[in-house]
């Protein structure tokens, strides 16, 4: 019996050393993958020579250094800093006004309506808040029957402006929600002791919590603002109004100025990077006191006039966020719908459109389980050696590369690498899936790394108890109880790349028409009515996804039952 139970036991550490040294590889090969991907774009921008252009190697003298440039990079910054202003300022009064009133009518469904501008296409919002601030939209539509003239505009500064803060101002309330609901019962019942009016309360207790977030949410939104493209190219309204990323397009696609386009991503590189070192050194240590855990109960907000000054917050945001999205499914309703789900050209493109979606998810989920997997196997060993200790290091600094080097300058940098081999829009399908596996990849690991951190904490003296490995390891204990966050960064993963348009508009032809690339044509050529029905299409399919990310709540408990049996 001795015997036996060392053999399994000598079996099952072996099997373990063996699967730690695949899933190292496994990782280091994701890990070098995703460089070389980055490298080779970054290195065909820096190397880019061609004879007859800015006078060879004049590049920085005739194009960094141009009026041009810099007026996109000046407005760039303005839009991304107005941008980010207001939806501070507008997302404290909103998450302050929700965490005062937990019993809200809806109030778990006004948070839930608050998260989807992050999973919704760009094309689809800036559909939608056309129909309500465009021209012919709701708010312009009720100032002429009134006997005004049209004073809103949603193309130019203004309309970025709008839609920007249409998507970032529920992101940064979310964010500041969470920050106030951890704050220490003690602290309000300290308040109400006291007797703090909410202007003390504002100052003492609430603020240092959100004074903490500020940073790291301001710098999110200003990357994300700073980086856009789809709502920029959409309701930008023309030259002046464009974005260092809408430039590299504009330089590629229809002035054909490869020199103008390395300048700008240079550019942009240059502007990210000093974003990302400004986010790490400006975000503080998260402080969210000390208590004893006592039940969080506020005091304030219950009179008459701050419950209704509360209500009036969240009502006014309620309205600025699902006026728009309501405006799209009416205008879709409006449509021809029949016709268009019979338009070859329609299907077509939506089949386009899933089948990327769905490869470049599949792709992203994998790629970033290796990593994290293989990041932990590093540091499985008290003493990792010092290659391991780098791979680690590498894993956690990918994301961040990814966020240096943006969509469209990956993009600029392949069509100039692959530009020598003929025809680049041979080569699109598979560009347009890796680099929409790339843009998604920052956002599926923070999913993915706390949820496996943590089944592995539980998980892994049992596996290896057992001698289970392989197939049978991730049958019966990994994928029970990973299905979940995999399923949700998949649905994440696969909106992500559905709705993206950066890609797609640089890359796209004739042989390969998206969904969004559609929608954006049909809106250029102002068959808007067309536009209409696509853009619902598109939020459906979205939506679809997304639930299918989300498992119930029966279905998830049975599974667990059965894998407990």
């Amino acid at each position: 019996m001795g015997e036996t139970t060392d053999c399994k036991r000598y079996k099952a550490i072996m099997i373990d050393r063996i699967e730690r040294r695949l899933t190292l590889a496994a990782g280091a090969l994701c890990l070098g993958g995703i460089v070389l991907f980055v490298c080779l774009a970054a290195g065909a921008l820096l190397a880019f020579d061609e004879p007859g252009s800015a006078g060879d190697g004049a590049l920085f003298d005739a194009y960094v250094f141009d009026a041009y440039v810099w007026r996109v990079a000046r407005f760039t910054l303005l839009q991304a800093s107005l941008s980010t202003i207001l939806s501070i300022l507008l997302a404290i009064p909103v998450a302050r006004a929700l965490a005062r009133q937990p019993a809200f009518p809806g109030r778990v469904w006004i948070i839930r309506l608050m998260a989807l501008p992050l999973g919704l296409p760009a094309l689809v919002a800036a559909l939608g808040l056309i129909g309500i601030w465009g021209r012919q939209g709701v708010l312009n539509t009720a100032l002429v029957a009134i006997g005004l003239d049209q004073p809103v505009s949603i193309y130019g500064l203004s309309g970025i402006l709008v839609a920007h803060v249409f998507f970032n101002m529920p992101l940064a309330a979310r964010l500041m929600l969470g920050g106030l609901e951890r704050i220490p019962g003690e602290y309000w019942l300290v308040g109400a002791n006291l007797g703090m009016r909410p202007v003390s309360i504002f100052r003492f207790i609430e603020w240092p919590s959100i004074r903490g977030l500020l940073p790291g949410i301001a710098g999110l939104i200003f990357m994300l603002c700073a980086t856009s493209f789809t709502l920029v190219l959409t309701l930008g309204g023309g030259p002046a109004a464009s974005t260092i990323e809408v430039a590299i397009y504009q330089a590629l696609r229809f002035d054909f100025d490869p020199p103008r386009a390395i300048a700008l991503s240079l550019l942009q590189i240059s502007v990210t990077s000093a974003l990302l070192i400004a986010i790490r050194l400006l975000t503080p240590v998260a402080d969210e006191g000390h208590g004893g855990g006592r039940t969080v109960r506020r005091f304030d907000g219950r009179d008459g006039f701050g419950r209704v000054g509360d209500w009036l917050v969240i009502a006014l945001a309620v309205l600025f966020l699902a006026l728009p999205l309501g405006s799209v499914v009416a205008s879709g309703l409006r449509s021809d719908l029949v016709r268009l789900a019979s338009d070859p050209v329609v299907q077509r493109a939506l089949v386009t459109s899933v089948v990327i979606a769905l490869v470049s998810g599949l792709l992203c989920v994998l790629s970033a389980a290796l990593m994290i997997r293989a990041r932990q196997a590093a540091f499985s060993p008290r003493r990792p050696l010092a290659i391991h200790r780098g791979l680690a290091a590498g894993i956690s600094a990918s994301s961040s590369l990814v966020l240096l080097v943006p969509p469209v300058v990956l993009g600029a940098g392949w069509f100039l690498l692959l530009r020598p081999l003929g025809d680049v829009a041979r080569f699109a399908p598979l560009l347009v899936i890796l680099i929409n596996m790339l843009m998604a990849l920052p956002f599926v690991y923070r999913v993915l790394e706390p949820a496996m951190a943590t089944h592995t904490a539980r998980t892994s003296r049992l596996a290896v108890s057992l001698g289970l490995g392989g197939w049978h390891r991730l049958r019966l204990i990994d994928w029970p109880g990973l299905c979940k966050p995999l399923l949700m960064a998949l649905s994440f993963a696969c909106a992500l790349s559905l709705g993206d348009l950066g890609a797609v508009a640089l890359f796209g032809s004739q042989d390969m028409v998206t969904l969004p690339w559609l929608l954006y044509s049909r809106m250029a050529g102002y068959r808007s009515t067309d536009a209409a029905g696509l853009a619902l299409f598109l939020g459906l399919v979205c939506l679809v996804l997304t639930i299918a990310g989300t498992p119930r709540a029966g279905a998830d408990g049975q599974r667990r039952k059965d894998v407990t049996a």
